[in-house]
């Protein structure tokens, strides 16, 4: 899902999509460790505050990354975690106050 879209022309499709996504929850673990960091973390960062597996995290990430709520940077074989800020703003607005 293209971000930069307005929320308007959000479909009901694509906010079915990041719902589902959100039903997980590890998942909203994984958001809430990523919103207090404040800063990218890896996989392995992750599994250990969670006690979860790199490989969980790494899927779970996965399902985030593709409705567009997180980031993905590799470096080399590590892969560094982020909150998509401005998806969140524009879909989920007060959302990540929540957590």
């Amino acid at each position: 899902m293209n971000i930069k879209q307005s929320v308007s022309s959000v479909s009901d499709q694509q906010r079915a999509a990041i719902f589902k996504a959100l039903a997980e929850p590890n998942r909203l673990r994984i958001i809430r460790t990523l919103f207090r960091a404040h800063r990218e973390l890896t996989c392995s960062e992750i599994g250990e505050q969670l006690s979860i597996s790199k490989s969980t995290v790494s899927y779970h990430f996965k399902a985030l990354r593709l409705v567009g709520l997180t980031n993905t940077r590799q470096v080399a074989q590590t892969k560094y975690l982020s909150l998509n800020i401005q998806a969140f703003e524009q879909i989920l607005p007060g959302f990540l106050a929540t957590l």
